[in-house]
């Protein structure tokens, strides 16, 4: 009966939050993963032995960082990428400093303030990444 009792008492919360438009934090957090992930830009990296830029852009509250990944799937390709806030330098983030980037969304850049100006720098980890379709989420 007292089980009975607290399952009856989970679901008339439940039921309550959804009425009020509060969705459990779960589904708040996947949702703005969506959104964020929803607006990304897709660009093409072709080979190039000097570092190629993609930007000016402009960080929105869609997405607290800026995060990037490869389209293409092919195994061993992967993109060495940096964030420049031109705003206030010429060097990228983290010391200058490049993070490796393969098919799995990942963080270029985090916690960056809405209205943020920024130039993505990309080179490419070795020779196999030809011609690399990636996207970028700000």
């Amino acid at each position: 009966m007292r089980r009975s009792k607290a399952y009856a008492s989970a679901l008339f919360t439940a039921a309550a939050l959804l009425g009020a438009g509060v969705a459990p934090a779960s589904a708040q957090s996947s949702a703005a993963a969506v959104s964020c992930y929803g607006g990304a830009k897709t660009l093409t990296y072709k080979y190039s032995a000097a570092v190629r830029e993609y930007g000016t852009y402009t960080t929105s509250s869609r997405c607290g960082d800026i995060n990037m990944r490869l389209i293409t799937d092919e195994p061993g390709v992967f993109l060495d990428a940096c964030v420049v806030f031109v705003d206030h330098t010429t060097t990228c983030n983290h010391d200058n400093t490049y993070s490796r980037h393969g098919t799995s969304w990942a963080t270029v850049a985090t916690d960056v303030k809405d209205g943020t100006h920024f130039v993505l720098r990309v080179h490419a980890y070795d020779t196999d990444a030809q011609n690399v379709t990636f996207q970028i989420a700000y």
